[in-house]
């Protein structure tokens, strides 16, 4: 039987899973795993058809999470980013009593542009499918690279990303088209409007894939949740600025105890 690669460290008494995103694996978390183990039990999984778990096809989002979620602590924290927050927040949305806390980190519940709606153009998207089946790995270098522009350790930060990635074996194509027709396809603006439960939602201020303006538009459709804009942060706010980003979630979690 196929089964997802996990692994739990920490030395915390609450339960916190972790979601990377798109194209990467649970190695990306390392800048922040010895900041955040003495609060938490850690549970690092890479996604299926992703790093370690590589036995997987593509799937749907609502496949990726029941797939995670067999292999899950009974209840957690669920921390994901970017593509891994749609991955959370599904998980929150069919299963609830699993979920003590949500936290996306440069998420958005619809990733593509629509109307008045910011995020991705559709053509972008379409446009990094088409050139997967060309040459995939300079494609998902491309992808990395966006994820750090503007920041003043972009450089660093991609070469950290692209580090990931080739720690292990690459996704199929199939996967990775797959992961994109998520981004393209997704919405849960409106079923996560009626989710009650501790919900925190980070961004990064310079972030090109998630526009910070998504914040104070969640902030109206959602009162019922947090939102921290990251200053000097792009994409990934735990690379960039490990120290500030491990103290929003361990505040978060102290906040929402039981």
């Amino acid at each position: 039987m196929k089964q997802l690669y996990w692994n739990v460290c920490g030395e915390g008494d609450r339960d916190l899973v972790l979601l990377h995103g798109w194209g990467l694996n649970a190695g990306v978390w390392h800048c922040i795993i010895d900041r955040l183990a003495p609060h938490f039990r850690l549970h690092l999984v890479d996604l299926p058809g992703y790093g370690r778990s590589n036995e997987f096809g593509a799937m749907s989002l609502s496949e990726m999470a029941e797939i995670v979620l067999q292999q899950a602590p009974k209840q957690a924290i669920w921390l994901g980013w970017s593509m891994g927050g749609l991955v959370a927040s599904q998980i929150a949305l069919q299963h609830p009593e699993r979920v003590s806390g949500l936290i996306t980190v440069a998420s958005s519940p619809c990733f593509a542009a629509h109307d008045e709606w910011p995020g991705i153009r559709p053509e972008v998207l379409a446009g990094f499918q088409q050139q997967l089946s060309e040459d995939f790995q300079r494609t998902v270098e491309r992808f990395l690279a966006l994820q750090t522009l503007g920041t003043e350790s972009a450089r660093q930060d991609a070469r950290l990303l692209k580090a990931v990635v080739l720690q292990h074996q690459m996704p199929e194509v199939s996967v990775l088209t797959g992961g994109l027709d998520i981004l393209r396809t997704a919405d849960l603006r409106e079923a996560l409007a009626g989710c009650s439960l501790p919900f925190l939602r980070i961004y990064g201020y310079l972030d090109g894939l998630v526009p910070r303006n998504v914040a104070s538009l969640l902030d109206s459709k959602w009162p019922h949740t947090q939102s921290v804009v990251m200053k000097g942060c792009a994409h990934a706010p735990f690379v960039s600025h490990p120290d500030e980003f491990s103290k929003l979630i361990i505040d978060f979690a102290q906040q929402n105890s039981r």
